[in-house]
């Protein structure tokens, strides 16, 4: 099996109008089996997305459009691939509830999902750690410091991971480094490999497939992929089950550094 398990799609606010058909044929020309699309779940309706443009989730009114434009895709390709409906969910510390009834009423039409953290919670605020540098420093001088948030991030994850979110609650854990994207931008060494490795073993104990998400290493300030290398090697040591996730945005990023991490 050859398989992608995080791919967006045009449905995606902050992504790009490359149609549907375009990601899977590149799929097929690269000999994947199985791919998985992702797109940003709607956010909570009473969750105030804190990036400018209100993007980070998928508009409520659009969801059933995409699971039924992905139904008729896959019965079109079934002969050339196996496509997998599915949503990237943000766990949003507080917002647990809602999460879990907006999967009790979504994950039947499920086939796959992850689960992935993007905004931290700081004093009745929040963030989303991963807009930009200028944003991410600011966040760091309002906790603390830089470790301070890697911290907070990491803390945020393994309460995903914990969090009763029903019976349709995702079984991959998206991007859990995502805290690194700006790490050549601040210039701060924050050694978390420890807090790493608590992460993936505490994934492992609750059964979770690890998002080895490939879209860091195209990151101006990453440069690695989520979790880094030494970490992937770590995660096979613990026989945590592994998917590659491209975490394409356009048709280009389908398919990028697959063979880096998995020779």
């Amino acid at each position: 099996m050859k398989r992608d398990g995080h791919i967006h799609t045009p449905f995606c606010p902050h992504g790009t109008a490359d149609p549907l058909e375009q990601y899977i044929e590149k799929a097929i020309q690269h000999r994947f089996t199985d791919i998985t699309f992702t797109e940003h779940a709607p956010l909570p309706g009473n969750f105030t997305d804190p990036t400018p443009e209100k993007d980070s989730g998928m508009k409520p009114e659009l969801l059933s459009t995409y699971i039924e434009t992905l139904e008729q895709l896959k019965r079109k390709y079934k002969n050339d691939i196996n496509i997998h409906i599915g949503l990237e969910v943000d766990f949003i510390a507080g917002f647990e509830e809602e999460t879990k009834n907006f999967l009790d009423q979504i994950g039947p039409r499920l086939d796959d999902a992850i689960l992935s953290v993007h905004f931290l919670k700081w004093n009745d605020e929040y963030v989303c750690i991963d807009y930009s540098e200028t944003e991410f420093m600011k966040f760091a001088e309002k906790v603390g410091n830089v470790e301070a948030v890697y911290d907070l991030y990491y803390d945020t994850v393994i309460q995903s991971i914990e969090a009763d979110l029903g019976q349709f609650k995702p079984r991959r854990i998206g991007h859990p480094t995502l805290v690194h994207k700006f790490q050549h931008a601040h210039n701060i060494l924050v050694e978390d490999e420890h807090r790493i490795k608590e992460v993936l073993n505490k994934m492992k104990e609750f059964g979770f497939e690890l998002d080895v998400n490939s879209a860091g290493l195209s990151k101006k300030y990453c440069r690695e992929p989520y979790p880094p290398f030494p970490m992937i090697e770590y995660a096979k040591s613990i026989r945590l089950p592994l998917v590659f996730g491209s975490d394409a945005h356009s048709v280009k990023d389908l398919h990028q550094h697959y063979e880096k991490i998995f020779p």
